[in-house]
Order: structure tokens, then sequence, then C-alpha cells
């Protein structure tokens, strides 16, 4: 175990020996060529001598500081090597200071002469860049010879490769593939837009230009991978250039950095697979940050549904905030301790986090909860979500959703929570299903509580990808079986965004909420998802309808071809988050609200005894006005708005 570094400070010390060697040999030479010219007393020798191990002492303790030696040099950039030269002019400097001002008082005989400590370091200097580079080149040639014990050459038959973007990324990329000792690709040439650098070479490889042409020579040249390394490289951008290069069937994979939770891009570069986030057509949106993180540090936080695909994410960011305690809601407890795990593995005693199994339909355990913890925020994303199955559950849908909202916001206003933020969806939007119709109910129980002291608001927004249920993770999976790829339509459109983005949305909702507000998100252009499908099956590395086949099954019981365009702005306020918006929509009052509501238990108890009652579907019809039939939607979905945005 200390045999490593045991041999690095070998290296090290072998390493300060020979830059000594290389110091006495420039300093022999000075003095040798002063010597020619003219008789030197003994009393400059000893001095010559003095100025040049101060001299030396400066050198070496200035490279000692800026880490000249903990650098492994065959790997070294130009950084490097000008912060080496830099430590030796500083080295001169402060020599020929310490010889001036205070050994020429102490011990010397002669005046030093400045030019001793310019030229003497400026050579050093030189030869010592000059033993890197040689380095640096020797063992390149015998690395490249020699195969260690246990190693592989590099591949005669590598993967032949396209690199897009010819600027410093690029280049980058072409020399860690050139030069990678167990590098199975094979950079043959660079294609960038950049009209100036076309023709040129980079790294040794020819930079052709991104046009039509440029996809045959990708074909002729045989190659297989296509990799982007475009310097300034948005969501947009990402986009155009896989659809451009995704007609040549190769494997297409970007040059990028890491990124982290709240957007925030850290470590060195790396290839990656595309991911269908880069698809989106916008760029992601990151906003909690300032007085938005602020508000929930110190609070007691709860998340109802806290286990599930937006709940977990807010538990995330809220444990983020430093709250005084966060408290996890949630029936499923194999979710609910996943999550528990991850954030106290994540955080340990710094984060008082609670778990509480409980169901929202429950209200003498929601009482329970609420009269012993006393949260002051309340994230209430407990909900039935999905279209099909609450469309054959209508039931189910009605006692969970809004029996369960209205008891959990009826325990929030009696044990005096501040702030309660309910999880929405643009389903809600003029509904033609029971799962969306259940959650335009939940908005009008949080509308009606304007008078509160608690401050009711409600976030709406579009799908999430890769949330439990949703789209992406179903298509991964028929994927990696072979196929088909089942999409009900294939004009059907969506918007998306993604989990963090959604959880932010709802935070940041949560600081601004002040009474009865319902949010909404600018969510950018819909989505086909035909073209999502297609996307995916190519960033398998597959030919859509070829490979793999796209099959349309028909839409689903309450399925619409398009959900409801969110951003008309005739209808809605603008916040101080330029990309959140209020609704504005008449709230009912809490006597028309409850009048609702009895109406839905009465049906509700009526239906017991059956699995699926018609009664509930019609109760809900009564009770939402907006609600649509679907096949009426569908009928008129070509002249609809959402339809003509995707089209464009």
């Amino acid at each position: 175990m200390f045999k490593k570094p045991l041999r690095m400070r070998y290296r090290k010390m072998l390493l300060g020996l020979f830059d000594i060697s290389c110091f006495v040999v420039v300093a022999a030479l000075y003095f040798l060529t002063a010597k020619l010219d003219k008789h030197i007393p003994i009393e400059y020798v000893s001095d010559f001598v003095i100025d040049c191990l101060t001299l030396l002492v400066w050198i070496l303790i200035i490279r000692i500081i800026s880490g000249t030696y903990f650098k492994v040099w065959r790997y070294t950039n130009t950084n490097s090597l000008l912060m080496l030269a830099i430590s030796d002019a500083l080295g001169g400097i402060f020599a020929a200071i310490t010889c001036i001002v205070v050994l020429k008082r102490l011990v010397l005989h002669v005046e030093p002469s400045i030019w001793l400590f310019i030229v003497i370091a400026s050579l050093n200097s030189l030869l010592t860049l000059v033993s890197r580079f040689v380095y640096r080149i020797v063992y390149k040639y015998i690395d490249s010879r020699n195969v260690p014990e246990g190693g592989k050459k590099a591949p005669s038959n590598r993967i032949p490769v396209a690199i897009v973007g010819a600027g410093q990324n690029g280049y980058n990329l072409a020399h860690e593939l050139l030069s990678g000792r167990y590098s199975n690709y094979k950079p043959l040439f660079f294609i960038d837009t950049d009209n100036s650098k076309v023709g040129s070479l980079v790294a040794n490889l020819k930079v052709y230009p991104e046009n039509e042409a440029v996809l045959d020579l990708i074909r002729e040249q045989g190659v297989a991978e296509i990799f982007i390394a475009v310097t300034g490289l948005d969501d947009t951008k990402a986009t155009n250039i896989y659809h451009f290069y995704s007609r040549t069937s190769c494997k297409i994979k970007i040059y990028d950095t890491e990124v982290r939770d709240m957007g925030e891009k850290t470590g060195p570069r790396k290839l990656r697979e595309f991911r269908v986030e880069d698809l989106l057509f916008r760029k992601s949106i990151h906003f909690l940050e300032g007085k938005a993180r602020d508000f929930y540090t110190g609070k007691v936080v709860m998340v109802t549904g806290g286990g599930g695909s937006i709940g977990s994410e807010i538990c995330r960011q809220v444990a983020a905030c430093e709250p005084r305690q966060l408290i996890i809601l949630d029936i499923y407890e194999n979710n609910a301790y996943d999550i528990q795990q991850e954030l106290a593995f994540q955080y340990g005693a710094k984060l008082d986090l609670r778990v509480v199994i409980a169901s929202v339909r429950d209200r003498e355990r929601m009482e329970a909860v609420f009269s012993e913890l006393r949260p002051e925020i309340v994230f209430h994303a407990a909900a039935h979500k999905h279209v099909p199955l609450m469309e054959n559950n209508s039931c189910e849908a009605i006692k969970n959703n809004v029996f369960g909202t209205n008891n959990t916001a009826d325990m929030a206003e009696k044990y005096g929570t501040q702030k309660f933020i309910l999880i929405s969806t643009d389903k809600a939007v003029n509904p033609t299903n029971v799962m969306g119709a259940s959650k335009r109910l939940c908005e009008m129980v949080v509308q009606s509580r304007k008078d509160s002291k608690t401050a009711f608001a409600a976030v709406r927004f579009g799908n999430v990808l890769g949330s439990n249920g949703s789209v992406i993770p179903l298509f991964r999976k028929q994927i990696a079986q072979g196929g088909p790829v089942t999409i009900t339509d294939r004009r059907i459109i969506r918007y998306f965004m993604t989990i963090p983005e959604a959880s932010q949305l709802v935070m940041q909702a949560g600081a601004m909420a002040k009474s009865g507000e319902l949010f909404v998100l600018d969510m950018g252009k819909p989505v086909l998802i035909y073209d999502l499908a297609v996307n995916m099956i190519r960033l398998s590395g597959f030919v859509p309808n070829q490979d793999i086949e796209i099959k349309e099954i028909g839409l689903r019981p309450g399925e619409k071809l398009y959900e409801e365009l969110l951003m008309k702005t005739e209808n809605l306020d603008k916040t101080e988050n330029n990309l959140i918006f209020i609704e504005r929509d008449q709230p009912l009052s809490r006597e028309e609200l409850q009048a609702k509501l009895n109406l839905l238990a009465r049906v509700v108890k009526e239906t017991q005894g059956k699995i699926n009652a018609q009664q509930i579907k019609q109760a809900i019809k009564q009770v939402v006005p907006t609600f649509r039939d679907p096949d009426e939607v569908n009928r008129n979905a070509a002249e609809s708005e959402e339809m003509k945005l995707c089209q464009k």
C-alpha cells in the first residue's frame, strides 16, 4: 500500500535533482563565458557562487509553491509550462532583491550584477522547458512501442469518427482521441460552419464545411460515429445538429460537461450519449435561487406523495434549502423508503427528516399528522395521475384526488399552515377525462379558500420527462425489448419539462403565493410524440421502422390529441419571473364548492359496490363545467392553435 506514494516521491526527487543539474550547467556556462572576457578575482568567484545559490533556492521555492513538482508532466498543458516560466521569473526577481538589498551588506564583496539574475534565470527556464518537451516526446514514443503488463495496444481497427466543431472543444477532443493509449476511436476529419476554418488543418485533421456534401463524405469515409464538440452549444443548436447528422444513420455523441442539480455544469468535458432532454427544443429552465431558496430555510416542510417522481424531487430541492424539518408523507412505503435513504445518506444528521406512511383519504390520520408535526409549508403532490386507469376507476380518482386534497387543505387551515401548494396538470384545462377533471376540482378546492389565513395556490404544468408511468420509460422499455414502440396516434402532441424543472417551478410558486393563485409555466413548443419515438430509437442506435417498428394502437379512453395551450396571454398576469404566470380565473365560493363536493360524495357512496360507475362520470360533468367530450375535441384538433403551433 506504500509503494505508489514512495514511487511518486522518488520521481519528484529525481525531477528536482535534474532541475538543479540544469541550473548548475547554465550557471557554469555563464561563469565560463565571463571568465573568457576578463580575469576574475577570487572575491568575485565567491560572490558569484552566493548569488547563484540564492537564485537557485528562490527558483525552487517558487516552483514548489506553484505546484510544479506535483504535476504529471507527460500530461501537462500550455498553462503548466507558462506557470513554470513565471515561477522562474519571480525567482529571479526575489533573488535579485535578496542579494542587492540584504546580502550586499552582509557577505558580498562586489556589487551584484542584475544581468546575472536575468540571464541565468532565463536560460535555466528555457533549458527546463526544453527538457519537459523532450521528455513528453520520448515518453509518447516509448509508450507507443511498449505494452504494459496486462495491457493492450490500441486496436488497429479503431472506430472511424468525425468531429463536428473545430474550435477549442473539438481540438481538445481530437487530442484526447489521438493521444489516448487505449483509444478505440480514430478521428478522420472535422466539420465546421466557420468558413475561416474550412480547408485548414486542426490537430492535423482537415476541416470540411457543414453542408449536404459532407453527409456523402461521411458515408464514403465509412464514419461510424459523429462526435459533437461545438463551443457554446445550447439545446436548440444541439437539436438542429442532431437532426442534420441523424440522416447519416451514424451513432451521435456529444462532448459535454456533467450537469448537476440546479442546472450547474461541472467537471471536465467527456463524451456521452445524446439524451431526450437534449431534444426538448428549448433550454432547460433553472430558476430556484436567492429569495426563493431562502424562503424554505428554517421552515417545517411537508410533501404529500413525497415518494413519487415530482414529490421526491421536491424533497431533494427542499433538503438543499436547509429546512428545520422535512416531512415525507406517502401511502406507498417503498418509494418513501427510497427517498428517505437517499437524503439520509446525503445529509446525515444535518437534515431533520421524518417519514409518515399515511393516505390523504384518511381524514383522521391526516388530522393526527398535522396536529403533531405542524407543517408550515405543504406541497400536495399525492394523487392518482394515470389517465386510462382513472377512466376505468373513476370513483378512486375522486376519493383520492378530490377528497384527499380537500382533507389535506382542511387540516392545513385548521393547524395554521402558512402555505399550501397543489401540484396540478395541463390536463385540468378543459378536461376530457376523469383524471383531468379531478385535478380541475382540486384547483377549485384551493381557489375557493382565498379568504383563508393559509396562502393556497396551485401550479399547473405539462408532462414530466421520465416520471413514473410517463411515455419516456415506456419507450425505453419497448426499445430494449426490440420493439415495437407503441404510440396511440402519430398526430398526438404533448408539452414536456424535466423533473427538476417542474419541482423548481412548484417551489418558486410556493415562495410567491399569496392567496388562491393558479400558476402556469411557459412550457415552450409542444412535442410530436411520433418524433419523440423516432429520436429515442435513433438515440439507442437503431433505425426507426427498420430495426424498431413504431406502431399506432389508437387513442385510449378519455385521451385527446393535444393538451390545451397554457400560455393564452389574454388570460394571464405576469409575475417577477418571466417564465411563470398567473391565470385569471374566477374562483368558486366555499358554499358553491361544498355543494359540488356534496354531490360527488353522495354519488361515490351510492356506487361503492361497483367497480366502474358511469354515475361518477355523469356527476363529474355536472360539477366541472369545462368538461368536454374527447371525440368532439379530436375531430376538430387540426384547427386548434396547439396543433398548428407544433407544425411550425
